[in-house]
């Protein structure tokens, strides 16, 4: 429970101190009145314009009335716990319905991205891991009075995969699986209904060796003639896919910008005389 005693600390008045009426106001909700005491202190050591009024609870600030409206931001101290655990949800949920117009600040141990986020999703606008020092909560609670928000650039670097990742997954091809590159080519070739001189002229192959590869696809794909190969492939995977791993064979890729991929006058077949 958060419940501990609450805790008042100010500045020191000195000839030097800052006016009264130029005091950032901040309210430090800890459940744990050893660290809320500490961070208190600390806060107040490097920024003696500081004026922290520390509590074990968001209920406790409330009872005590104490810098309900005038405070300038709302540092929620977690420790090794989760904006996910329910008495965190509820403080965060407290904060956004009862004090909509002063921003929070979670401080945690953890800098997972998903803790950051939930945070910033129950109403923070900050969220500082516990391993920043003094000078960064105290710049954070500049920006978010400033209107902005803050989250650490560890927990973003640590799950760039995930972000820089494309947002859609790319569709799997299922004759990657299914044929070899070179008989994708010659299946490719067969779904446009090319013939088989056409097809040992683009890829450079014989056609001895383009039977070879038709009667494996037919095979596989368990078609019995050129025309169900054709099919079957148009149901497989969309003619670009098949297209792009053509043009990606080397025979292709070696071709220079701007020639035709089948010749000019492909090959004739012969007439009846010179058979």
């Amino acid at each position: 429970m958060w419940n501990c005693e609450s805790v008042q600390v100010a500045g020191n008045d000195s000839p030097g101190a800052v006016a009264q009426s130029s005091r950032v106001k901040i309210a430090l909700i800890d459940r744990r009145a050893l660290d809320r005491e500490c961070l208190a202190q600390a806060l107040l050591a490097s920024q003696p314009n500081l004026e922290i009024r520390a509590f074990g609870s968001v209920e406790e600030w409330e009872a005590a009335g104490a810098m309900l409206h005038d405070a300038c931001a709302v540092l929620l101290s977690i420790g090794g716990q989760n904006p996910g655990d329910a008495v965190v949800a509820a403080a965060l949920s407290n904060l956004e319905r009862g004090f909509p117009g002063i921003p929070t600040i979670v401080l945690a141990d953890s800098e997972a991205a998903s803790d950051v986020l939930m945070a910033l999703d129950r109403g923070a606008r900050g969220y500082i891991a516990s391993s920043s020092g003094l000078r960064v909560v105290v710049e954070v609670v500049n920006l978010v009075r400033a209107g902005g928000t803050y989250v650490p650039a560890s927990s973003l670097t640590a799950c760039r995969n995930e972000i820089l990742a494309p947002g859609i997954e790319e569709e799997v091809d299922p004759l990657d699986a299914l044929l070899t590159p070179r008989q994708a080519a010659v299946a490719e070739a067969l779904r446009q209904g090319k013939a088989n001189k056409i097809i040992a002229y683009e890829l450079d192959l014989s056609e001895s060796t383009v039977k070879v590869h038709i009667r494996a696809i037919m095979r596989k794909l368990h078609a019995h003639n050129r025309t169900e190969v054709a099919f079957k492939l148009s149901a497989l995977v969309p003619a670009r896919r098949t297209t792009a791993r053509l043009l990606s064979l080397p025979a292709y890729r070696e071709r220079p910008p701007g020639v035709r991929l089948a010749p000019a006058q492909p090959p004739q077949p012969q007439s009846a005389a010179y058979r």
